[in-house]
């Protein structure tokens, strides 16, 4: 399957997959977030549209056009529009991703922020946009979140893309059921809820081998936990990932 990219601006902006590193979870001792999976698959599920260069973003808080101001710090007399502008007043700036996307019937490109990156003064949009059929490019938006200043730096993601087959979401049927409807399933909770519960105090009396450990991997091997072993596990899945490998996008060949 291929997610189409067509080139809309002479220099359009990076595409890489997304990156799992984030700063505040650098920051945290051990790096301690990186443990979470979801947070690190989060992360990786999906490409970044990266900034060409430093930009600075003033709002007043008017609901104007002019009330939001836009500049290159590299070059303050740089002309942005082609990548970023104050288009839709009230503080919202938009982003032109640079390309035109096109994907297989029934999937659409979901738009957003960085999964788990957060910018003070500043709050993602998301989109999810009909590529399957769109013949024109959709622009990434960001709402200014109270009157300041914010800034994106150069190789900074401002849009994240992923693919979703959204049309089957229709088919979905939530339902809500009682744990107890479900014994099998009950006791392998219980069996997690037992391990966590004595791993843990195992941390809290400096257990020299729960100290080792240091914290319990039975998601990110995609294992369930067995009764009476706080550390060791069974295989739960074949299909369980702990590593995202999405490809790099590549130029097509011209047709001859």
């Amino acid at each position: 399957m291929e997610l189409e990219c067509f080139v809309m601006t002479t220099y359009p902006p990076e595409i890489v997959p997304g990156r799992p590193d984030r700063d505040w979870m650098d920051a945290f001792m051990a790096r301690f977030p990186y443990r979470c999976l979801p947070l690190v698959m989060a992360n990786t599920t999906g490409w970044e549209i990266l900034c060409p260069t430093d930009i600075t973003i003033v709002w007043n808080g008017g609901m104007g056009k002019n009330d939001l101001t836009i500049t290159c710090d590299a070059d303050p007399t740089y002309n942005l529009d082609h990548l970023v502008q104050s288009h839709f007043t009230h503080g919202v700036v938009t982003f032109h991703t640079g390309y035109m996307f096109r994907t297989p019937p029934g999937y659409a490109v979901l738009a957003g922020g960085p999964p788990n990156h957060s910018k003070d003064g500043i709050q993602a949009l998301s989109g999810l946009v009909e590529t399957d059929w769109l013949p024109f490019p959709f622009t990434m938006n960001w709402l200014m979140t109270r009157p300041g200043m914010v800034s994106f730096k150069k190789g900074e993601p401002f849009c994240f893309i992923q693919v979703v087959e959204h049309k089957k979401m229709d088919d979905v049927q939530p339902v809500i059921k009682q744990l107890e409807s479900d014994p099998d399933l009950k006791k392998q909770f219980q069996a997690w809820a037992d391990t966590r519960q004595a791993f843990n105090d195992s941390l809290m009396a400096r257990n020299p081998e729960a100290m080792k450990e240091a914290w319990q991997k039975f998601y990110f091997k995609g294992e369930r936990p067995v009764p009476g072993e706080e550390v060791k596990g069974v295989k739960a899945s074949d299909d369980h990932i702990n590593r995202r490998r999405l490809k790099t996008p590549r130029v097509a060949r011209p047709k001859r």
